[in-house]
């Protein structure tokens, strides 16, 4: 893992030495990523900078990687699992490539690379800058085009280091962001600053830009199979021995679900002489505590186990530090326990193996059992509908984790609108009456298409939005903030390819989800682990908004930087006072503008830029 950054000049008028200078602080900007070593290469109209953290080849993978026999320079953040293979495609056609991680040749080779990488090459030659991002979008790349110039960063902080091209806000990219709690590609938080996409090719040059999908999840197109739980097997154990093979100290995030403990089962079969550990979360709060659970599937394993126990009084200080780390808002409340689990964790290992993706690919969210319950309730009479939608939003709120109570108000609050709207509305962050009342207008739902199977269009919209642009961002940022790389092997291609042919009942039957993964996983795990409830990872945030974050949560929301995005600030207090009195439990809308008002704190304020110690 890595983190790279550049800018090339499309007009000659461009003082080099500046140029330089600016992509030296965009390094800086980067240090958190890559303790390893730092870089910057400038040949013609392009200066690349990189910083790295070294997980494969320690001594031999120094960037930005220049070739000046072919006009060629590289930097690139992630891993290229296929190394091996790709070394010897290379060598048969008289190539040879010093680096052992990162490795391309053009726009077309992008197809062939198999790992989780983002990466940006810059070809002399024809004056063309490719930025790509691999195909799940585990790696994250930013870029921004304007008078003649392109700049590109791994994280949005790098950009804003740049004293040269201060960034502006986009407002209505901000409703997205208070809806879904994340910026789906290519929307970004700054004006004019775009994010490639996953399983995308962007094409720079003199004569403009263009885009290229070279993949994508064909869960709407495969043809159904039969699955083979033994070939699944295979493709499984090969995905994780291939993440693992590192030369590094590795762990694994274990919750005590499915995903994780499968991940560390598999793990531990693959590498039975290697010794590693599982870094669990813990929390007081019953309801969102799971690390008995994750405890007894370590102990199964034989697998040391280590807590990191999350208290509500870290909370504020942490945000302030992963915000003006990568400077990005994200308003996912797991973001900060995690963060703080990717500080232990770093204290051990450099690289931690997670169990992300395997509900998108293998069907696992309850969403997905209740778009198929709504059909049928749809043939309830009316009356009936209204008299039980009633009697549910009359029950009081809760600060237990996912209880009934939560889930049917959601189910009923979206039981008349169309599929994907009924999905958006059933994980958002804020819903349409609350942004209303927020001064902000609700971005746009496209609709269902009515040709493809539900279930295939909803998990397809998971895996390249929340997926993607959410729960990747959030373990990225904040692992990366402590200089640690996740890997999920469930986002293997292999993997995701055979997860696309399963038929929908080896995914969703009944009130059972994930079908099909439970049956493989009854090799590796106890019964108990297997089929217990789904948890997912969350934060106590109900009562601790109304108990030891409420001063600071009222600062934050009674900020005046709320007013750049166009925010009722009344309205967000009023949302506070109806949290605190227990009239509703609006924890998450309160979370992500708590999230956003720091965001903007950092946003608009002056930032000096930042110069890393070498350069290469």
């Amino acid at each position: 893992m890595c983190g790279i950054c550049g800018i090339v000049s499309f007009r000659d008028t461009i003082d080099v030495r500046d140029r330089r200078q600016r992509v030296e602080g965009m390094v800086g900007a980067l240090a958190h990523r890559g303790p390893d070593g730092a870089g910057v290469a400038a040949r013609g109209r392009a200066t690349i900078g990189a910083v790295r953290l070294a997980i494969r080849g320690l001594h031999d993978g120094p960037q930005p990687i220049v070739d000046d026999a072919l006009g060629v320079v590289l930097a690139c953040n992630g891993e290229i699992d296929n190394h091996r293979e790709l070394r010897a495609w290379l060598a048969d056609r008289g190539y040879q490539v010093e680096a052992a991680t990162d490795i391309a040749l053009g726009d077309a080779f992008v197809d062939r690379l198999v790992g989780a990488f983002a990466f940006a090459l810059w070809d002399q030659r024809d004056h063309r800058l490719l930025l790509a991002r691999d195909r799940a979008g585990e790696r994250h790349l930013f870029y921004e085009v304007r008078n003649g110039e392109a700049r590109f960063a791994t994280e949005l902080a790098a950009l804003a280091s740049d004293p040269c091209r201060p960034l502006g806000l986009d407002a209505p990219a901000v409703s997205g962001f208070l809806r879904d709690g994340y910026f789906a590609a290519p929307s970004c938080p700054a004006t004019g600053v775009h994010k490639v996409a996953p399983g995308h090719v962007v094409t720079l040059g003199s004569g403009g830009l263009s885009a290229r999908r070279y993949w994508r999840w064909p869960v709407t197109m495969a043809a159904r199979t039969v699955p083979s739980a033994d070939r699944f097997d295979e493709v499984f154990r090969e995905a994780v021995r291939r993440q693992s093979e590192v030369d590094v100290p590795f762990g694994v995030f274990l919750s005590g679900g499915i995903d994780s403990s499968l991940v560390a089962a598999v793990a531990r079969s693959v590498r039975p002489d290697h010794s590693f550990k599982a870094f669990t979360l813990r929390f007081d709060e019953a309801s969102y505590d799971e690390g008995s659970h994750a405890e007894r599937v370590a102990e199964t394993l034989g697998v040391p186990s280590v807590p990191v126990w999350v208290t509500p009084e870290v909370l504020p200080a942490t945000l302030t530090e992963v915000v003006r780390c990568v400077g990005e808002p994200l308003a996912d409340p797991a973001w900060l326990p995690t963060a703080l689990l990717a500080r232990r964790a770093s204290e051990e290992v450099k690289l931690a193996l997670i169990g992300e993706g395997a509900d998108e690919l293998f069907g696992g969210y309850p969403t997905y059992i209740g778009a198929r319950i709504s059909s049928g309730y749809a043939r309830v009479p009316a009356p009936l509908r209204s008299l039980f939608a009633r009697a549910v939003r009359r029950w009081p709120a809760s600060d237990r984790k996912v209880t009934v109570s939560f889930l049917l108000k959601k189910f009923v609050d979206g039981a008349a609108l169309d599929g994907v709207a009924r999905h958006v509305l059933w994980t958002s962050n804020i819903s349409p009456p609350l942004l209303q009342r927020l001064g902000v207008q609700p971005p746009s739902v496209r609709a269902t298409d009515p040709a493809s199977e539900l279930l295939d269009t909803l998990q397809l919209t998971d895996f390249e939005t929340s997926l993607a642009e959410g729960l990747l961002v959030k373990g990225d940022r904040a692992a990366m903030a402590s200089a640690l790389e996740l890997r999920a092997p469930f986002l293997d291609r292999d993997v995701m390819e055979f997860a696309a042919t399963l038929p929908a009942r080896e995914r969703v039957r009944g009130i059972t989800t994930k079908v099909f993964l439970k049956r493989f996983a009854a090799r590796y795990l106890p019964r108990a682990t297997v089929h217990r409830r789904k948890r997912g990872l969350s934060v106590p945030l109900s009562r601790w908004l109304r108990g030891p974050l409420a001063d600071w949560a009222t600062e934050r929301i009674a900020s005046e930087v709320l007013d750049l995005a166009g925010l009722d600030r009344r309205a967000a207090l009023d949302l506070f006072d109806e949290h605190r009195s227990r009239r509703a439990n609006h924890a998450r809308p309160l979370w992500a503008l708590i999230v956003l008002s720091e965001w903007l704190e950092w946003f608009v304020r002056p930032r000096p830029s930042s110069v890393p110690s070498e350069t290469a």
